[in-house]
């Protein structure tokens, strides 16, 4: 068997919508908004620059239907440079540009090849002794088992599984294409190129399965580092490295907030906190969000003045990094149980908003107000799955937080 190396991406979602900063900081959200182009063009650098054989995409190239042609523009010519270098591409489609919802078309280098979507399909590479093996998404919801229907490998050479997959299921991701490793394993391949899960995991050794997540986060929930895989085989034998692409990241921290702690020692924690992020960031812009927990005093204060101590937190990261930039506050912050008695004897406001955490009516009309408000907000925000930035059940623990500080006079 012959040596290769080749790259393994996926889930580019080139043309995403931008969740975080972009009503907060629009020249902050800009290096954002960019992120996900410049950080696929590194990785093509990389491919021409290492010389790779081949270059794998396993789904979701794009985010969904384009609003006009500069995306397909941008990717055609990013293939381009690597139809000069001699490395050809293999592709399919996921969800997110599943047959059905891309409308429009750039016509792509001879060097892009792509799996179709009816059946699987295969490509052998005859210089290199390998067969690749692959299907895409004909449309967004792929709720069958594609892996089973994968064909048998060709005897003697390197086979490649490519699949757009939730495996058994990785939350939050939908169960698309369901399958499980003994699946995979049944096809009799030497690895597995997975995509949709935006996590980097190794799945399995035996054969090498792999999520090589996306190349850049997009919002709160995709944190840490980012990129693609390099798989290098020699005489049968797989390593495999990542290959860290990303231009800027989203990270949080949890602060913890003791009864005895002052604003300035709040703040004094909350550096502290930040250093080994701000150690890491190797020139990379960072989206921070800031988690305050604990009991305290000064809770009906610091939710009463919330914008005022989020400047306060915004002003420490850029204490400790320039580009460390606030994401969100978020409260989980309670006062001490004497000060929220109510002197009268009344019912204790703490003790009734507990009563009802959880209740499903509040989170059902709470829903209802986000929905009310989504469909007003600018630019598609309300079209995104949390229009505004937070979950419902965020929104609610923050407004529990308002309604206690109000209780004790704070506001």
């Amino acid at each position: 068997m012959s040596s290769f190396s080749f790259i393994h991406a996926a889930d580019l979602h080139l043309g995403s919508p931008f969740q975080g900063l972009a009503l907060k900081d629009a020249a902050v959200a800009a290096v954002f908004v960019e992120a996900s182009r410049k950080a696929f063009s590194t990785l093509v650098g990389l491919a021409i620059e290492k010389r790779v054989d081949f270059f794998v995409i396993a789904g979701d190239v794009y985010d969904g239907d384009w609003k006009d042609n500069k995306i397909g523009l941008f990717f055609n010519r990013e293939m381009a440079r690597l139809e000069r270098a001699g490395i050809p591409v293999y592709l399919l489609r996921g969800n997110h540009d599943a047959a059905s919802v891309i409308t429009k078309t750039i016509t792509l280098p001879a060097n892009v090849h792509e799996f179709p979507t009816g059946k699987p399909g295969s490509v052998k590479i005859d210089a290199l002794q390998v067969a690749l093996h692959g299907q895409g998404f004909a449309e967004r919801s792929a709720n069958e088992n594609l892996a089973i229907s994968y064909p048998a490998p060709i005897n003697g050479w390197f086979n490649i599984g490519i699949l757009h997959t939730s495996l058994t299921g990785r939350e939050p991701h939908a169960p698309y294409a369901p399958c499980s490793v003994d699946d995979l394993r049944s096809r009799g391949y030497d690895y597995w190129a997975l995509g949709h899960v935006h996590d980097y995991e190794v799945v399995a050794r035996d054969p090498l399965v792999i999520f090589p997540g996306n190349l850049q986060g997009r919002n709160i929930r995709e944190r840490g580092a980012k990129g693609a895989v390099l798989v290098t085989v020699e005489d049968g034998r797989i390593e495999h490295e990542r290959l860290i692409v990303d231009e800027a990241r989203f990270a949080q921290v949890d602060v913890d907030v003791g009864p005895d702690d002052d604003q300035a020692a709040i703040l004094r924690r909350v550096e502290h906190a930040l250093q080994p992020i701000a150690d890491d960031m190797a020139g990379r812009m960072t989206a921070l969000r800031v988690r305050l927990s604990g009991v305290t005093p000064l809770q009906g204060a610091i939710a009463a003045n919330r914008q005022q101590w989020r400047d306060e937190v915004e002003a420490a990261c850029h204490r400790v990094h320039e580009d460390i930039w606030l994401e969100k506050l978020e409260l989980r912050l309670e006062s001490p149980a004497a000060s929220a008695a109510q002197a009268d004897g009344a019912l204790d406001l703490q003790q009734l908003l507990a009563e009802h955490a959880g209740d499903t009516d509040i989170a059902v009309e709470a829903t209802r107000l986000v929905d009310e408000i989504a469909i007003r907000l600018p630019g598609g925000l309300g079209a995104t799955a949390t229009p505004l930035e937070d979950s419902t059940e965020a929104l609610i623990e923050e407004a529990r937080q308002l309604l206690l500080a109000r209780g004790q006079g704070a506001v």
